[in-house]
């Protein structure tokens, strides 16, 4: 069963993502910062290498660049690949 999550609730998401209503709209974005993890992904699809995103955005540490990336890539093989997972360590 999903647990239903009040519109203002501020959701943690993992050791580094949140979203909270009163921080870029509830959009999700980086504890600590109002870097929402939309530009970042944003700029992974430009090209930008994590070294680029972490000169670019100096508030941001690769330990919470990596689990907003392994939490999307977590996500895209459940939804379209649920039973071929492997466990992960």
């Amino acid at each position: 069963m999903v647990e239903k999550i009040a519109p203002d609730q501020r959701v943690e998401i993992g050791n580094y993502l949140v979203s909270d209503p009163k921080i870029c709209g509830g959009q999700l974005t980086f504890k600590g910062t109002r870097v929402r993890v939309c530009t970042i992904f944003n700029a992974f699809r430009r090209g930008d290498s994590i070294e680029d995103i972490l000169e670019g955005w100096p508030t941001l540490t690769r330990e919470a660049v990596e689990e907003a990336l392994h939490l999307a890539a977590d996500g895209l093989l459940q939804h379209h690949l649920p039973t071929e997972l492997e466990p992960v360590p």
